[in-house]
């Protein structure tokens, strides 16, 4: 496996997700509004989490150079969420997505997290646009992305899934 870069904020780093995160993924995966708004991923052991990492996030990792990022606080190093760049199946383009853990919510750390990869993401891995998808419930994570100058694009209903789904995006230039 690669060594991918790791991404520093204020009080953030991001680092590549890998298989040492694979108890934090359980967690968060299983949280209430990781299951509401984002939906099972049937990750319940260390043993589907691990091969969940290797499948979903290394294998991207390894295509394009960019995929999940962990979100550890500086302050104590605690695991606190997942941020990413998807090429997800039914979008075209690169979705941007995140998450955290009830306990960190409302502080501030995913938009300073989303703020940094939109950065990376237009300037260091050279995308031209940016894509997001929330569900109409989330209004969080439709704030968020607003706050990001993300533009609601329509809806759009992603393969093997009947939810219509609320899609933002935003252009470099």
């Amino acid at each position: 496996m690669h060594n991918y870069e790791a991404f520093e904020t204020d009080r953030l780093i991001l680092k590549p997700t890998d298989v040492e995160d694979a108890a934090f993924l359980i967690e968060l995966f299983n949280s209430p509004k990781w299951l509401q708004f984002i939906g099972d991923r049937n990750v319940k052991t260390l043993e589907s989490a691990k091969n969940y990492i290797r499948i979903k996030i290394t294998s991207q990792f390894d295509r394009l150079g960019f995929a999940t990022y962990t979100l550890i606080r500086k302050s104590d190093h605690t695991k606190v969420g997942t941020i990413g760049l998807y090429d997800r199946e039914g979008l075209e383009g690169i979705d941007i997505g995140f998450a955290l853990l009830p306990l960190f919510e409302g502080k501030g750390y995913a938009y300073e997290a989303a703020k940094i990869l939109k950065y990376m993401a237009f300037n260091e891995f050279n995308l031209h646009q940016l894509k997001a998808i929330t569900m109409k419930e989330n209004f969080s994570a439709q704030k968020l992305l607003e706050r990001l100058h993300m533009s609601f694009k329509g809806t759009i209903v992603l393969p093997n899934s009947y939810e219509q789904l609320m899609l933002y995006s935003l252009s470099k230039y």
